[in-house]
């Protein structure tokens, strides 16, 4: 594909996650549509690697340490001399009765789910302000829009908290940064392993059959729907939330 072909040439994206799963596929989508790239992760052993293939700049962090979100998206703005876009892919999941959720791991998945994209939003904004057409793609859940799954109390709220975060900030920010926020279903990724172990064929989980196309998603269906929102191509969409989820929710 030529320079002049390339959705995101020239444009510097920072994608947190970026180690496995729907980030890795992000980054590795994005570079091949020409972005430069700042990637954020806790996993060094499974970043280097994504670092290596798309020639990315990389942060090792724990995105519940909030204080220290801050200057690490100050460095990589630095070093990719601006920032265009961001992508927060990153999130971690728990599923146990509320009974069992105490106070330690409901703040955990809130820091991780919630607290760190607003803090990469927040870290990255005078970036962004500074570039033309830049973008906000926040990675929820289908349990933001429909929380019936036994055990994803804290994983529901922060989801849904994300997705009421991103339709504030779109307001806010317009018009010179579009906000937007995905819903996956279940997609097969180092998260779901639990969830779709014991099955040969993940598509056989019994909870496929409530998903329209009765599948789970792959990483990279997830990563074309972040690329649409990053892109030119949706130039006038912002404060959307879009349900990339199989039909679960036909929201």
């Amino acid at each position: 594909m030529s320079a002049m072909q390339r959705r995101l040439s020239g444009r510097r994206i920072l994608v947190t996650g970026a180690a496995s799963g729907i980030g890795r596929a992000t980054a590795e989508l994005f570079a091949e549509e020409g972005a430069q790239l700042g990637l954020i992760d806790c996993d060094a052993g499974g970043l280097a690697p994504v670092a290596r293939k798309t020639a990315a700049e990389t942060e090792i962090l724990d995105l519940a340490e909030e204080p220290a979100i801050g200057p690490a998206v100050e460095r990589l703005a630095r070093r990719l001399g601006g920032l265009d876009g961001i992508v927060n892919c990153a999130g971690i999941g728990t599923g146990m009765p509320l009974e069992q959720l105490d106070a330690a791991i409901w703040a955990r998945v809130i820091a991780v789910n919630l607290t760190a994209p607003y803090a990469i939003c927040r870290g990255a904004l005078p970036w962004l302000r500074a570039a033309a057409n830049a973008t906000i793609v926040n990675i929820a859940s289908g349990m933001a829009l429909l929380p019936n799954t036994p055990g994803a109390s804290v994983y529901a709220a922060s989801k849904a908290g994300l997705v009421a975060f991103t339709k504030a900030i779109a307001a806010e920010l317009a018009p010179s940064i579009r906000a937007n926020v995905i819903c996956p279903g279940v997609v097969a990724t180092k998260m779901t392993e639990g969830v779709l172990a014991g099955y040969e064929n993940p598509n056989d989980a019994p909870f496929t059959k409530q998903y329209a196309l009765k599948r789970v998603a792959q990483p990279l269906e997830l990563a074309q729907a972040i690329l649409f929102l990053t892109s030119g191509e949706s130039s006038f969409v912002t404060g959307a939330t879009l349900a990339v989820d199989g039909g679960r929710t036909f929201h």
